[in-house]
């Protein structure tokens, strides 16, 4: 035996010498259990196919040509979970799923599907890679229900929790349809939901399972941790989720190693989740386990985890030097458990191949692959800025305005009746919202809302009241309390074809989620080059002011995070004609190109009436009826302009709670003979460019008042954005402290007030 296999080369030689030293038995003495020899034989191809991508990934790291060297080796078994599958269930891999991919190309007839081709093109950048077009190296494929999964960190678990749910959602909607001319009364839009769901929502059959497959590692993660628990609350609950987990543990991740038996004991524990487990490097057993597994969650509807022990072969990754954390010995014994070692001396020892045979095989497959690798690395790479982000957040802002105005049609003529009477007279912010979002889950059958307490109460401030009531429980819902499981829903809803609604209670509370954004929701497009999208308009109640109810968890006034991803739109009315208009494009973005919005609601402003004094009604405004929205559509990326006072001498650039204030001030200033343009933002991501430098250069005198933070604001990126466009007038800024909120009245010292306004305002008019 060979000791210390860390290096391609090793490995190479460690299967030669093995296999060609296999006793050819007079008797057939192994068996293959399930699996049949045709089988057994293609998957070892599988397998042989697997090991020569790896190694022909180190190959072409060798010389500057590879820029991904996270193999498979070691991993091999999981071509046996892909055979106890069906190519149309929607799979969700590991990093080291090769295998798996090579039979997943192989299981439709005639797919066309060339996976080392594929595989290559992603280790080598080619922009003709099938699924990121070189932007990272994943699996992925849409013609094989591959999705990619753009995390090495569990975070696709939730992801898979939310495609379950698509898919038991589209199976109620077929039943729901043959059952269409039942007696119980149907709630408002729910017919049109079956339809639709039925109809659009068939990405995959109504007998699918998820499967979703990790490393030992991820175990430990708190985006694991919460699909587990969401997949067993959901099974306590009597809901249906047919979600396989596959737990691959080679027992090390990257150099850490999970405690002997900790991964056992911590699947096994899991409430709801049914564990079975087998030795990945043994084909028959790992098949076999993986076959009884898919089949029970695709009988039952239920979540279940298979635990395949397995072993990593030439380290984590690229120049990785296991010797500095494992031991001789250690590596030693993975080798031995090489599961193409095990495969082949079991196919030898039952008589299906010979050792001969097998090396010519290998050396055939390898020589393929090699073949295939000097193809790809002289394919053109992207070349520039606009090639790279073409796929983040495709803009049709035509098309966008046009799904406002049909939906305007719709809720005028056919859906009318179904729609009911409109908000009488002038309504709040929060009103608006709801009248807009009632209209939503009227006039699009894909609309679902959910999230905490949004259902049952009404939402904590009442911005969701009366919905369930009217559209019922299948289109507005109660989560558990956790945003990572809440966002993950949303994912998977839109990525089998709903226009989730989901809401996070408060804008601190999203920090526990965030990456279900960053790093699933808003690069799906990215990381699959648009051929799959989760469109999704995140509601998130927001900003400080809330007058008795203080804190930092209730007042969070940082919103760095959500302007830092890219892709994602982040929105802010201030205002109820704004919300309701900006609302409906966010929906619109989000049907038409697959768009990541999130909508932060101004908290202070939710139920606010009045701007200049008590009872002036001036901050309310109509709910326009839906011939009028097409004509008042707001376009993502624009602001909106109140000239306050006779001459233009000042602007204020402003936001949510600052536009309030900044109005008050200029009412003030008017009075002065100071004429002020105030311009609220509207949208923070991306900011209105063009209407910012415009507004700036009619005075020449720009206040920015922004309530999140002095650093990290968005102020900041007004300021850049003038300094870009070349704006030489003054400018100054009032901004939040850095300082997270404190309680009670100690919040005014750190939170912009009228006084710095006008302070502001009277220096720079001094200029």
């Amino acid at each position: 035996m060979l000791a210390n296999v860390t290096t391609p080369q090793d490995l190479d030689e460690r299967f030669r010498k093995t296999v060609a030293g296999l006793p050819v038995p007079a008797e057939p003495t192994a068996g293959w259990g399930e699996l049949s020899p045709d089988r057994a034989l293609r998957l070892f191809d599988a397998q042989m196919t697997s090991r020569h991508l790896d190694l022909a990934a180190r190959w072409l790291r060798g010389f500057g040509e590879g820029y991904y060297t996270i193999g498979s080796s070691g991993h091999e078994g999981n071509a046996a979970v892909a055979e106890a599958l069906r190519y149309s269930d929607p799979a969700l891999l590991h990093y080291r799923s090769g295998a798996f991919y090579c039979v997943r190309a192989g299981q439709p007839a005639d797919s066309g599907v060339d996976p080392v081709r594929d595989v290559l093109r992603g280790i080598v950048a080619s922009a003709q890679e099938p699924i990121s077009g070189g932007r990272h190296k994943v699996f992925g494929n849409r013609a094989l229900n591959v999705v990619p999964t753009t995390s090495t960190i569990a975070s696709h678990l939730p992801r898979a929790v939310g495609i379950g749910y698509a898919i038991e959602r589209a199976r109620a909607a077929a039943t729901a349809q043959r059952k269409k001319g039942a007696a119980a009364r149907v709630p408002v839009g729910s017919s049109e939901l079956e339809a639709h769901v039925a109809g659009t929502l068939g990405t995959w059959p109504a007998d699918a399972v998820v499967v979703c497959s990790f490393g030992d590692a991820s175990v430990n993660h708190a985006s694991a941790q919460a699909a587990f628990n969401a997949a067993g609350w959901c099974d306590h609950s009597g809901l249906k989720l047919p979600v396989l987990f596959v737990c691959e543990d080679n027992g090390i991740g990257i150099s850490v190693k999970s405690p002997a038996g900790w991964i056992e004991a911590s699947l096994r524990s899991k409430p709801g989740l049914r564990y079975s487990q087998a030795d990945g490097t043994e084909l028959p057993e790992a098949y076999e386990a993986a076959r009884e597994a898919a089949d029970w969650v695709r009988r039952h509807r239920r979540p279940a985890v298979l635990h395949l022990r397995t072993v990593r072969l030439m380290g984590h990754a690229g120049a990785d030097a296991e010797l500095g954390y494992r031991t001789s010995r250690e590596i030693e014994a993975d080798a031995e458990r090489d599961p193409l070692l095990l495969t082949a001396a079991r196919l030898v020892a039952s008589g299906l191949a010979t050792p001969d045979e097998l090396l010519a095989r290998y050396d055939e497959i390898g020589w393929q692959v090699r073949k295939t690798a000097e193809e790809v690395m002289v394919e053109p790479k992207l070349a520039s800025a606009a090639e790279v982000i073409a796929p983040l957040a495709p803009k049709r802002p035509l098309r966008v305005a046009r799904v406002v105005s049909e939906a305007g049609e719709r809720a005028a003529g056919p859906l009318a009746v179904k729609r009911g009477p409109a908000p009488n007279g002038p309504v709040t912010l929060a009103q608006a919202i709801n009248a807009t979002l009632a209209d939503a889950l009227v006039t699009n059958p894909a609309v679902v809302l959910f999230g905490e307490d949004v259902a049952a109460k009404g939402g904590v401030y009442g911005v969701t009241k009366g919905l369930r009531e009217k559209f019922g429980p299948s289109r507005v819902f109660d989560t558990m309390l956790d945003e990572t499981t809440i966002l993950g829903l949303a994912n998977g809803a839109g990525l089998g074809g709903l226009l989730p609604v989901p809401e996070i209670q408060y804008l601190a509370y999203l920090h526990n989620a965030e990456d279900q954004l960053r790093g699933e929701a808003a690069s799906m497009t990215f990381f699959s080059t648009g051929r799959y999208r989760n469109p999704m308009v995140v509601r998130i109640a927001g900003l400080a002011y809330q007058e008795g109810f203080g804190g930092h968890f209730h007042n969070d006034n940082s919103l760095a995070v959500l302007r830092d991803i890219p892709g994602l739109v982040v929105a802010c009315p201030a205002r109820a004609d704004d919300a309701a208009a900006m609302l409906r494009t966010c929906l619109a973005a989000g049907q038409a190109d697959g768009t990541v919005s999130a909508f932060i609601e101004p908290i202070a402003l939710y139920h606010t009436r009045d701007l200049y004094e008590s009872g002036d009604g001036q901050w309310l405004a109509e709910y326009p009826p839906p011939n009028r929205w097409g004509a008042t559509h707001v376009p993502i990326g624009r602001a909106r302009t109140y000239g306050v006072g006779d001459a233009d001498t000042l602007t204020i650039i402003t936001f949510g709670n600052g536009l309030r204030m900044s109005l008050r001030v200029a009412a003030q200033l008017a009075e002065q003979g100071v004429g002020t343009r105030v311009v609220d933002l509207r949208w923070l991501s991306p900011l209105p460019e063009a209407d910012v430098v415009r507004e700036a250069a009619a005075t020449g005198r720009v206040l920015i008042v922004d309530e999140t933070r002095r650093s990290g604001g968005v102020a900041e990126g007004v300021l850049a954005a003038l300094v870009d466009a070349g704006y030489v007038g003054a400018v100054r800024r009032v901004a939040a402290a850095d300082t997270y909120i404190p309680l009670g009245p100690a919040a005014k010292t750190v939170l912009v007030n009228e006084d710095m306004i006008m302070a502001a305002a009277r220096s720079l008019l001094a200029v």
